[in-house]
């Protein structure tokens, strides 16, 4: 008997009935022989981890613009948060830990630079539909590994997918809207603790709000802290979800913790990323990169050039240059984007 097949027998008893054991997945596009020690889920885990577009988050965007300061939160840093809460409420509920965070690890994969500005910048100059849940789909199938992707379980590509919420309700009305696996959507609300604790944490830092903004409310609910907030919320779900195993498996949220995180969530919206601060910058960027993707569709062969040094596939169909460039410009770090565009756009001073 394999080490994976042992652990597989130990999820089973380990692992609720609502859970989604390792041995249970729906497998992956590409068949592939079962490794002798891992089991599916932990091998997502690392291929993600040992991908080149992980490793570029560490120079994305989260909220503040190319920060300086070594304590603001980048795409990477925003992604192990979101990684450690929903292990924790999944461990918890007895859910399958390995899935949850494989699903983490990657859901923001596909994001472009410069945060929600690259992203809005890829909508208005390349198409509407684009959005960074569906380029991390992108990134996972097509991109990675020269264009042949990283093979990932099903089961993970449809956490990835449905991940994000925008603006809407923090569990929505529609079952379609919601993953598959119930650590699927464990992940989709970490990602919204995450991202309201630590952008609340910067936006204090930068002194774009003050904590003596925060709503009253939501510090009486949540706490005045950043430890005391994520645990207040992790606390909630766990205690709100298993009270309904015996009426039907749902992950939940307390009413009052619902309003509490809402209430914040449009204070950070108000105050933070619509800020003067916020928002000057992010103008900057969107004009950055609409201006590198110009440049690259009209000059192919510099386009063909970046490729290769990003190890990205390069498409010789001049049909599908615009998709091209729009998987190289999202793919793009922030640090990335202002030397091509200092390099392309900058004179050079004569010596």
């Amino acid at each position: 008997m394999s080490l994976r097949t042992e652990y597989e027998k130990a999820e089973k008893q380990f692992i609720c009935s609502s859970g989604c054991p390792s041995i249970e997945s729906k497998g992956r596009v590409k068949f592939e022989v079962p490794c002798d020690i891992r089991t599916e889920f932990q091998k997502d885990k690392d291929r993600i981890v040992f991908s080149n577009s992980f490793r570029r988050l560490k120079h994305k965007t989260q909220v503040f613009l190319s920060p300086m300061g070594d304590h603001y939160r980048t795409r990477l840093t925003h992604t192990l948060e979101v990684s450690q809460i929903a292990r924790t409420i999944a461990r918890s509920l007895r859910l399958n830990e390995d899935l949850a965070e494989a699903i983490a690890l990657a859901h923001d994969l596909g994001h472009p630079p410069f945060g929600h500005s690259g992203e809005t910048a890829l909508k208005e100059i390349y198409s509407n539909s684009f959005s960074h849940r569906k380029q991390s789909i992108r990134v996972v199938d097509i991109l990675e590994k020269n264009g042949k992707g990283l093979n990932l379980t099903f089961e993970v590509r449809d956490g990835i997918l449905k991940h994000s919420k925008g603006f809407g309700k923090i569990i929505p009305d529609d079952p379609k809207e919601l993953p598959v696996t119930f650590e699927g959507r464990v992940v989709r609300i970490a990602d919204i603790m995450a991202y309201l604790n630590h952008d609340l944490d910067d936006a204090i830092r930068s002194k774009v709000i003050t904590r003596d903004q925060i709503p009253k409310a939501c510090v009486k609910v949540l706490g005045n802290t950043h430890s005391k907030r994520v645990s207040s919320m992790i606390k909630d779900i766990v205690v709100s979800s298993m009270s309904s195993y015996d009426s039907g498996f749902q992950i939940n949220i307390s009413n009052k913790m619902y309003t509490a995180m809402s209430d914040l969530r449009s204070f950070l919206y108000d105050n933070v990323y619509r800020s003067d601060q916020v928002h000057k910058e992010f103008v900057k960027a969107k004009k950055l990169l609409s201006e590198l993707f110009v440049y690259f569709i009209e000059n192919r062969d510099r386009l063909e050039s970046e490729l290769i040094i990003m190890e990205l596939p390069v498409n010789n169909s001049n049909a599908k240059t615009k998709r091209v460039v729009c998987d190289f410009i999202a793919s793009l770090t922030d640090r990335y984007a202002l030397k091509l565009y200092e390099d392309i756009f900058f004179p050079s001073p004569l010596v």
